[in-house]
């Protein structure tokens, strides 16, 4: 594990070179968060213990149709109407430890983690970044998802309750 001890000896994970060079992309392109990671990248990062990965889907959400074993859990919204939750970026900088932790965020698509990063961004998070394809993927034309991408279709490890 790469791990930093702060002033503050909150843990702060060192940026692997992959996100370092996915985070400088992202800041030449403009984008409002640290950029976008594969599921496989996400998965070698978090399986060697070099960031953390936090699920930003409801409680609703990961019961029913599955979760990443290990990964922290801080809802974006709420809820079967999916309300937003106000204390998200507190919450997340508490569950991580700090602004300055490496963090990926997942959701269904990718969707919500990016408008979740792009808040934690905003609010001083410096590591936050965004898993791409989310953990059940883009809606086909059949109106099903994990079909062509997402966590689940890469085979990546998961657990249903």
């Amino acid at each position: 594990m790469s791990v930093v001890d702060t002033p503050a000896l909150a843990p702060v994970f060192a940026l692997p070179p992959q996100l370092a060079s996915i985070k400088a992309h992202a800041e030449s392109s403009g984008l409002p968060f640290a950029g976008g990671v594969t599921p496989v990248v996400a998965w070698n990062l978090v399986s060697a213990h070099r960031v953390l990965l936090v699920d930003v889907r409801s409680n609703e959400e990961r019961k029913f149709v599955g979760h990443i074993p290990g990964s922290l859990h801080v809802p974006w919204a709420t809820g079967t109407a999916l309300t937003r939750n106000p204390r998200f970026v507190r919450e997340l900088e508490s569950k991580i430890g700090g602004k300055n932790t490496v963090a990926l965020l997942l959701c269904r698509s990718g969707k919500r983690s990016a408008l979740a990063a792009e808040a934690a961004t905003k609010a001083g998070l410096t590591g936050i970044f965004n898993v791409l394809e989310g953990f059940e993927g883009e809606i086909d034309a059949q109106q099903q998802r994990g079909k062509s991408d997402g966590w689940r279709f890469h085979d990546l490890p998961w657990v249903q309750d």
